[in-house]
């Protein structure tokens, strides 16, 4: 497939995998599910495939790999279909077997609101075992009571009719017995009959037949995304008003649902590891940022978010194991990576552990100027030693002369040491070797400097450099070098503060559009319009 994601093309190719004999399928289905690897219904056709030719390893291998990250009624109804048929000639020891394959599957998928075929299938499939003596049928009645009862207090699309097969069963079993044991219930089933009918409002918005591709923008994207999130803030509101295990066992439930169809989505990852965290289980948390990581390999973001629940959990070498991670062998390390690994050592290990990733940090292709920015300053802020965080930027001015941005971060730092003569010194350096149309900030920053810290002479000075500076730059008329009450404007004017009206400024700025296209130039303070 040359578009990877290619939903359309993905149904072309699983028709056609069909339509194979499954030694030719085969490559076909590791392709579909390498790219889409929660896909239950290719996952249930690779797997039928070779169920119906009756290659049961190749069988137990795939739902070995498929069953605990798709969480999808009819795939677990298609493993349970397989446990039957290989079962089914092994007697007492067979049934057994398929019993515990009931309640394995029970257990992962018991919750959804689709399970009710499931949790039927299950007790037809108890009031068949065979029962020889008289406690064996009262374990056998013992255990069709037990499901029956956990089937209709889960909110699902049968439960009102798994609450009238009950009452047959209650009533067949013993009437005297069934009144109490009905009352008990009742409450229960009513409960789960109105969450159902409440869930049921959410789950009618989810598309269950969506592909999980990576985020478009689309507004069906979108609004699946917020359909999920409702039934996920739905679920967390216990509105069953269950025990705490339960209700935290429903909603990891519904973020591993979730997670099928919005894969690639990294906030989800996080909302799910995060929810984990807070609800005391470092451990899952840990295993869903794992997930996370090898569903998103390429998230930074995720990377960071993981960093931090080990670092704020104490596991600092775990932490530090997950920054050398995303580092990997330095070639390809951003610039942002660099400086949250500097300041996570600076956080752990302290001063001296920063500074010597720092110095190597420099060597990387990938070290712009904002790793300089980002040590000094953490030299400046943190351990309080100007001196360093002086050289630091120092010694990147010998490489990133031509960054304005650097330039204006530096002149900041000059500024809170309110060191005048060298931020003079170095706005005279850059733009004296700055290109004139790079060079439009520092000119602006300049000026600020002089209206705010300079005399009145100084001031006027720098402002008319810039003028002519910016008019040589794009060869504009003389009216660029004309002073107007603009300038005044400017220069009188401190924070949100204005030595006039705002009509007044409006009307300056519609003199200075006006001028500026007689002119074929014009420059219009950002404030204007703020």
């Amino acid at each position: 497939m040359t578009d990877l994601y290619n939903v359309e093309a993905a149904e072309k190719h699983a028709n056609e995998a069909l339509l194979l004999p499954i030694s030719e399928a085969v490559p076909i289905y590791e392709q579909l599910l390498a790219t889409f690897p929660t896909a239950a219904k290719y996952w249930k056709q690779y797997v039928e495939a070779h169920m119906a030719v009756n290659n049961d390893d190749a069988t137990k291998q795939i739902f070995s790999r498929c069953l605990l990250n798709c969480l999808q009624i009819p795939l677990w109804r298609c493993y349970i279909r397989f446990i039957r048929k290989v079962n089914e000639k092994k007697a007492i020891e067979g049934q057994e077997e398929t019993k515990k394959a009931f309640d394995f599957m029970l257990s992962y998928v018991g919750a959804d609101i689709a399970s009710g075929p499931v949790w039927m299938e299950y007790i037809t499939f108890l009031k068949a075992m065979p029962a020889q003596t008289t406690q064996e049928e009262s374990q056998r009645m013992t255990a069709v009571r037990k499901a029956y009862q956990r089937a209709i207090v889960t909110p699902t699309h049968h439960v009102e009719q798994l609450w009238k097969e009950y009452e047959n069963f209650e009533n067949s079993v013993s009437r005297a017995l069934a009144k109490g044991l009905l009352s008990e219930y009742q409450p229960k089933y009513n409960s789960a009959r109105a969450v159902y009918r409440e869930q049921k409002k959410y789950v009618d918005e989810i598309d269950w037949n969506m592909l999980a591709v990576p985020t478009s923008g689309s507004s069906k994207e979108e609004m699946q995304w917020m359909a999920w999130k409702k039934f996920l803030a739905f679920e967390k509101g216990n509105p069953q008003r269950i025990d705490s295990a339960s209700a935290n066992k429903r909603i990891a439930f519904t973020y591993e649902q979730c997670l099928m169809y919005l894969y690639h989505y990294p906030d989800i990852w996080y909302d799910y590891a995060t929810w984990h965290a807070k609800s005391g289980s470092m451990d899952s948390a840990i295993k869903v940022f794992h997930r996370a990581l090898k569903a998103l390999p390429d998230s930074e973001m995720l990377r960071y978010a993981y960093a931090e629940l080990e670092e704020s959990s104490g596991a600092i070498q775990a932490a530090k194991k997950v920054y050398e991670n995303l580092l990997g062998d330095g070639v390809n390390a951003t610039a942002l990576s660099h400086i949250q690994y500097i300041r996570f050592l600076r956080r752990t290990e302290g001063v001296e552990a920063a500074r010597k990733y720092f110095v190597d940090a420099r060597k990387s292709p990938n070290c712009t100027y904002h790793v300089y920015v980002a040590y000094a300053m953490m030299a400046f802020c943190l351990d309080k030693d100007a001196k360093i965080a002086h050289n630091v930027f120092e010694a990147g001015l010998k490489r990133f002369m031509h960054e304005p941005g650097y330039i204006l971060e530096y002149a900041d730092f000059l500024t809170r040491l309110n060191d005048d003569r060298n931020i003079r010194a170095l706005f005279e350096r850059a733009l004296s070797s700055l290109p004139p149309e790079e060079s439009v900030e520092v000119w602006k920053k300049f000026t600020q400097f002089e209206q705010t810290y300079g005399d009145l002479a100084s001031m006027l000075k720098v402002e008319q450099r810039r003028k002519e500076a910016l008019s040589r730059a794009g060869d504009e008329g003389s009216a660029a070098l004309e002073n107007s009450l603009q300038d005044v404007v400017s220069r009188y004017s401190f924070m949100d503060l204005w030595p006039c009206s705002s009509r007044d400024l409006d009307h300056l700025a519609r003199k200075e559009v006006s001028s500026a296209f007689q002119s074929e130039w014009f420059y219009i303070p950002e404030y204007i319009f703020s």
